[in-house]
C-alpha cells in the first residue's frame, strides 16, 4: 500500500471511529432522556461546587435530577443501595459520590454497575479500579495554610516547619487518630522526609511531629478558620480546598497563603459510582460521562475540588487562566501520590496506637 492510500484508510478509520463514538454518545443521551430522571445522594450544592454542576446537567440534558438526602455520610449512600435493590421509585440512588474505602468494598458487596467513560484513559491507574466499578472524581492535596498578617515568611515545605520562624505556630486542622485530614498530614510530613508509603510513612510521620512537638512549633488546637484568623494557629495543615474556601471567605482579613509543600504532596480522593441496582442506568451513564467531561470537571474546579483530569486539562491548556489565577501553582499538583487504600488503613493504625507516646499531644 503507497503512502496516499495508507494515509487515507488511516483517516478513514479516525473518522468511522469518531463517527462511531458521537453516535453512541446520541444513543446515551435518547435512552437517559427516556429514562427522565436520574437520582443523586449526599450532594450539597455547597460541596465542591455540586450546585452548578447540578443545574448544568439538567440545562444541558433537560433530565430531572431527584436528590436525595445532601448531607448523608458514604455510610448512608451504601445502606440506601442495599436498601433499595427491588425498588424503581425515588428513594433508590442511581449514582453515588464516596469516599475511597467504601469503593472496593461496595464492589465486593456486589452493589457496582461497572462502566467506563470515554475520558477513562485520563483517569490516574492508581484511582480507579481496573474494570470500572468505581474511579476517583475529584481530590484535595495536602497543603500548608498561612495567615501572612502574623507569619512573614511563608514555608515551602514540611521541612520549613521545624525551624525556629514557626515557633508556637503549626497545627493540625483536628486530631489524627480521628480526623482523617489531620492523619493524611502525617502521613504526607512523613512522605516528605523520602519514606515510602503505608506504616512506614506513618512512624515518619510521627517522628515529624514528634520533632515538631518537642521544638515548640506544634499547637495542639484544631486549626479551623476561626483560629487561623486570630492568629491562635497562624500556619494550619489540611486539604487545599478548606484552605482556600478560608482564604476567600476571610476576603483579605486577615489575608492568608495557601501553599502545596514540595514535596510530601500527598492526594486525597474521593470515587463516583453507579448502583448496581439503578433505576434509570442510562441517565447514570450520562451523569457519568457529564462529571468527567471538560464542562464537568471545571465546574468541580471552580468549588477548589481538583478534578481527577486535573493534570491531563492542564497540560493540554484546557484550565481557563482567570481559575488558575485563583489555586496554587498547577505545576504542584503533578507530584501528586494516592495512597491506596490498604496504606492508608496501615497509617491510620500506626498513628492510632503510637501518636500518644511518640508524638504526646492532646489537640483541644
Amino acid at each position: 500500500m503507497n503512502r496516499g492510500v495508507a494515509l487515507a484508510a488511516l483517516l478513514s478509520l479516525s473518522t468511522g471511529a469518531l463517527a462511531q463514538d458521537a453516535a453512541s454518545m446520541d444513543q446515551l443521551v435518547a435512552a437517559a432522556k427516556a429514562e427522565g430522571q436520574l437520582t443523586t445522594i449526599a450532594l450539597p450544592h455547597d460541596w465542591c461546587n455540586y450546585g452548578e454542576v447540578i443545574s448544568g446537567f439538567k440545562a444541558k440534558y433537560g433530565i430531572t435530577v431527584n436528590e436525595l438526602n445532601p448531607n448523608a455520610s458514604s455510610a448512608d449512600e451504601i445502606e440506601a443501595i442495599k436498601a433499595n435493590k427491588g425498588n424503581t421509585g425515588p428513594q433508590a440512588p442511581d449514582v453515588i459520590d464516596v469516599g475511597l474505602s467504601f469503593g472496593p468494598s461496595a464492589k465486593a458487596e456486589g452493589l457496582l454497575m461497572p462502566y467506563k467513560v470515554s475520558t477513562w484513559d485520563e483517569i490516574p491507574a492508581e484511582a480507579k479500579d481496573a474494570d470500572g466499578h468505581w474511579y476517583g472524581d475529584y481530590y484535595g492535596v495536602l497543603a500548608i495554610g498561612v495567615n501572612t498578617d502574623v507569619v512573614k515568611e511563608v514555608p515551602k515545605d514540611f521541612s520549613d516547619l521545624l525551624t525556629d520562624t514557626y515557633a508556637n505556630s503549626v497545627a493540625l486542622a483536628g486530631d489524627p487518630r480521628s480526623a482523617a485530614n489531620a492523619l493524611m498530614a502525617v502521613y504526607a510530613a512523613g512522605i516528605s522526609t523520602g519514606a515510602a508509603g503505608g506504616e512506614a510513612a506513618a512512624d515518619a510521620g510521627l517522628e515529624f511531629f514528634k520533632k515538631l512537638n518537642d521544638s515548640g512549633n506544634f499547637v495542639p488546637v484544631d486549626g479551623e478558620a476561626a483560629p487561623i484568623a486570630q492568629g491562635t494557629t497562624p500556619v494550619v495543615l489540611n486539604w487545599d480546598y478548606n484552605l482556600l474556601a478560608v482564604r476567600d471567605n476571610l476576603k483579605g482579613n486577615p489575608p492568608v497563603e495557601v501553599v502545596i509543600p514540595q514535596s510530601g504532596v500527598v492526594a486525597g480522593v474521593y470515587v463516583q459510582a453507579i448502583s448496581a441496582y439503578a433505576p434509570h442506568p442510562n441517565a447514570a451513564k450520562l451523569w457519568m460521562e457529564y462529571l468527567y467531561s471538560d464542562e464537568g470537571q471545571l465546574a468541580w474546579l471552580k468549588g477548589y475540588c481538583h478534578p481527577i483530569r486535573f493534570n491531563a486539562m492542564s497540560k493540554a491548556g484546557k484550565i481557563p487562566q482567570d481559575l488558575l489565577d485563583r489555586l496554587p501553582d498547577a505545576a504542584a499538583y503533578e507530584k501528586a501520590i494516592f495512597p491506596s487504600l490498604d496504606d492508608q488503613n496501615a497509617a491510620k493504625a500506626a498513628v492510632a496506637a503510637k501518636w500518644d507516646t511518640v508524638v504526646g499531644a492532646n489537640i483541644q
